[in-house]
């Protein structure tokens, strides 16, 4: 079954602008990290964070619901990992306050997100099927 979604640019989700302003934070935030964690709490943070918006664009991709509806998971797991990242990071001392603060927003925004739209995707989904 076609998606309505997907045909529609994977630029145009809300999700999908919002991780990748994620991304960037936490790429700048990283900066400031040790130097002996580049390989890594450095480096899982920065996976993490890419992993959010390519899973998004990869579902918009997809030619069925249920395969946009489980790649915005893989998403939604992929903030998850980012905010616990982050409160290790916290726990540890990494990183400048501010820009910890705001890349833990910005997380929460967008599990926030994620979290309607799958909402909103399964129940598509599910009157589709009883029709």
């Amino acid at each position: 079954m076609k998606s309505p979604d997907s045909g529609a640019l994977y630029r145009d989700s809300i999700a999908w602008q919002k991780s990748m302003q994620l991304t960037a934070q936490v790429y700048k935030l990283t900066q400031s990290f040790p130097t002996e964690e580049r390989f890594g709490l450095t480096n899982q943070l920065r996976r993490a964070s890419v992993s959010i918006p390519s899973k998004i664009a990869e579902g918009k991709g997809r030619a069925s619901s249920g395969e946009l509806i489980q790649f915005v998971g893989h998403a939604r797991g992929s903030t998850l990992e980012v905010q616990t990242q982050l409160e290790i990071a916290v726990m540890l001392g990494f990183g400048k306050e501010t820009e910890v603060h705001l890349a833990q927003e910005q997380a929460a925004e967008v599990l926030r997100i994620l979290n309607a739209s799958m909402t909103t995707l399964r129940a598509k989904l599910n009157s589709r099927k009883s029709n």
